[in-house]
């Protein structure tokens, strides 16, 4: 399946909806922050930029809307989107709230301890301004991340891009980076439901893949999936490589990079945006899959959620030169 259903780029830039955070890391690994540490960052964050930021620097026409507060935290991620190719003129800057925060430090067996600001910062404070309307107008493709159901008002901006988007012959993709325990608070089950219903790629990791469908096996959860609305699924297996599902029954299975791990977040966000960019450029889905893999690789390898996100020639830099695992 070298085609794909998702609208092409021509049409408008990919959007996205959610949090832009700043990161601040632990330098030593141990357990949370009950005594003074050294610390490393601020590093620019949040799964949406994350993804956006992918999706730009391949060579993707990309977007957000988000909110950060006026200070050096927004103004560290802002302009790092800017600088690799996001458009942040939907990006509005809050006078009263910070901008959003992950305090993070890993365990020695490599679990994380974390301590969020997004509730009470910027990064809960979307709402549909005038900027965020005219993106949405001339956007192509809306992509959905799971973790945007928590913050208020993200919906409401959802709900407008699927229409606007739909009706102008546009495409959706999800992510559907949500924990299954968080499905049964208020509308975000049935609000779930619709995006997988209408999602044109869903692009799981994991168990995600059963919650998505709900359904157990991989393959009863494949079929289930292809009876509303996807034509392709992108399946992220981390250190096991990732599998292309299309509609007409083809798989590809796509290695995985075979690197030092420094650290994980932000992998499965450069992995979707390097995906839909490059499906968007028409790419086939082998080639996508590939670029896709990489980027989640590349970005494991740098400290810092975005910091190993590469350009359409880093990556092929780094496909010519690193070695990949067994399939």
């Amino acid at each position: 399946m070298t085609s794909t259903s998702l609208a092409p780029n021509r049409l408008g830039p990919t959007i996205t909806i959610g949090e832009i955070l700043v990161e601040i890391m632990a330098v030593h690994r141990g357990d949370g922050f009950m005594e003074p540490i050294e610390l490393t960052g601020p590093y620019p964050s949040g799964a949406p930029a994350i993804f956006i930021d992918q999706c730009a620097k391949i060579g993707g026409s990309a977007g957000i809307i988000a909110s950060v507060g006026n200070d050096d935290f927004g103004r560290i991620n802002v302009e790092r989107l800017r600088a690799d190719g996001a458009d942040v003129s939907a990006v509005s800057v809050s006078a009263d709230y910070p901008t959003g925060s992950a305090f993070v430090r890993y365990r020695e067996d490599g679990s994380r301890d974390f301590v969020y600001n997004i509730a009470k910062s910027s990064a809960a404070q979307l709402s549909l301004t005038g900027e965020a309307k005219a993106l949405i107008a001339r956007a192509g493709h809306l992509h959905v991340m799971g973790t945007a159901f928590s913050i208020p008002g993200a919906w409401d901006i959802m709900d407008h891009a699927i229409g606007v988007i739909k009706n102008r012959g546009g495409s959706v993709s999800f992510d559907p980076n949500l924990r299954k325990e968080l499905l049964g608070q208020g509308d975000m089950l049935a609000r779930f439901a619709r995006l997988v219903e209408i999602a044109d790629l869903i692009l799981p990791s994991g168990d995600e893949l059963f919650v998505a469908a709900r359904v157990d096996g991989e393959a009863a959860a494949i079929q289930a999936l292809f009876s509303h609305s996807a034509t392709e699924i992108a399946l992220k297996r981390g250190e096991r490589g990732s599998t292309f599902y299309g509609s007409d029954s083809t798989r590809l299975d796509c290695p995985a990079f075979k690197v030092e791990e420094i650290d994980p977040t932000g992998a499965g966000d450069c992995f979707g945006g390097a995906y839909v960019a490059c499906r968007r450029l028409d790419m086939p889905a082998d080639k996508a899959l590939e670029y896709a893999n990489a980027a989640g690789a590349r970005n494991v390898t740098a400290k810092g959620p975005m910091e190993g996100a590469g350009s359409r020639r880093q990556l092929d830099d780094f496909i010519a030169n690193t070695p990949r695992a067994a399939l």
